[in-house]
């Protein structure tokens, strides 16, 4: 069972959690292959067969990204519109992203409280995340709860940054 980690961070060397997540990652390629957007489409030029094809080649599929104005960046939005085409992904046909575990790694740069209905935004991450969540149940695939590092903007202690990576090993693991 191999997961295929789609990372979309425009920035990933000044990234904090997100290097940290592929660095825990990266320790076990037997389990993971990371798959890094922004390095491998710097263009913005997807090839949708080639990103198709290595979907199809792993068991799992996560989403790794920054989440920045309420949703993630760009090329990760163009790779969805892009690689899920009909009769692939949705569609009487599009059955190969059917009961395939999909999740999210997201990291927030605001603190988890903000992130409630009594807080400074007034929605809570997972109801932000949702249409991502209803993009996975519309191409009827096995959408599982996501993964979150809140707070990112505030320089995490490296003992939080650490023990987060170890939990975001485990939530891996167990998708």
């Amino acid at each position: 069972m191999k997961t295929l980690v789609i990372v979309a961070h425009p920035n990933l060397e000044t990234s904090v959690i997100n290097k940290r997540w592929i660095e825990e990652l990266q320790q076990y390629p037997e389990k993971y292959t990371i798959h890094e957007l922004y390095k491998v489409y710097p263009d913005g030029r997807i090839d949708v067969q080639q990103e198709q094809q290595l979907i199809e080649a792993h068991d799992h599929l996560v989403l790794q990204f920054p989440f920045y104005w309420f949703s993630s960046p760009p090329l990760l939005k163009q790779w969805l519109d892009e690689v899920f085409t009909y009769g692939w992904a949705y569609g009487s046909k599009g059955d190969k992203l059917q009961q395939r575990k999909v999740a999210l790694a997201v990291s927030a740069g605001i603190k988890e409280a903000d992130y409630t209905e009594e807080g400074k935004y007034r929605y809570t991450l997972g109801q932000l995340l949702s249409p991502f969540e209803t993009t996975f149940y519309y191409c009827d695939a096995d959408y599982r709860p996501f993964f979150a590092f809140y707070g990112a903007e505030h320089e995490p202690a490296a003992n939080e940054l650490e023990q987060n990576a170890q939990n975001y090993l485990r939530f891996m693991d167990n998708l």
